[in-house]
């Protein structure tokens, strides 16, 4: 009888937990096949759902954010992003088909604060607290493009104006300032060119 009772305790407490993929739905546009985990969170701050668009079988458990006064984040299909990452929009990002964010990793489109005036950081961090993200702002905003097939491997960190090129890998806790040819695989801070790869002859160099 115990046992039952136990049983039937966290039936009850799981149909209590609220379902995030029912919840996060009514903030984005997503594929009725696309998925997101307890960890996963959505901020839309522009209040449009079609700022924030998921594509079939993407899988989310990290946190995709827009700005007050602008963003827009679009994920094609068979994507996934990881546990702790941030893609954060105040242009726009858009993200290929197949595409895997490792856990960590960070993606901006915009500097995130005012950089030159202090007196301009001190309102909007103001504003947010207060009555939330500004709807006029400037951030040296400058859009991410990130292609089909890329691999972003943990805690990198993605810049603003950067395109990655179709397959592209970025080795873990890279820092992206620049534009990474198709096929390569890029590492270090900033990111550099390590070797292009071959997928007929893997780990293979140029001579």
């Amino acid at each position: 009888m115990k046992a039952l009772f136990s049983r039937l305790a966290a039936a009850l407490g799981r149909s209590r937990t609220p379902d995030p993929d029912v919840i996060l739905r009514q903030y984005c546009t997503a594929h009725p096949t696309a998925r997101f985990f307890p960890t996963a969170q959505i901020i839309n701050n522009t209040m449009k759902p079609e700022d924030v668009i998921l594509g079939a079988h993407t899988y989310v458990r990290g946190e995709l954010m827009t700005f007050g006064h602008g963003g827009r984040v679009v994920l094609g299909d068979y994507c996934y992003v990881g546990e702790g990452a941030r893609i954060w929009s105040a242009l726009s990002i858009v993200i290929g088909d197949r595409v895997l964010i490792s856990h960590n990793v960070n993606i901006f489109d915009c500097d995130t604060h005012p950089i030159d005036d202090p007196a301009a950081r001190h309102r909007q961090f103001a504003d947010i607290i207060t009555t939330g993200h500004p709807r006029q702002l400037q951030l040296n905003e400058k859009p991410v493009v990130i292609e089909d097939d890329v691999l972003i491997c943990c805690q990198c960190i993605i810049l603003p104006g950067v395109t990655i090129g179709q397959g592209a890998v970025v080795g873990a806790g890279a820092v992206v300032t620049k534009d990474v040819p198709p096929m390569t695989l890029v590492a270090g801070n900033p990111a550099r060119i390590i070797r292009p790869l071959n997928p007929l002859n893997p780990g293979a160099t140029d001579t």
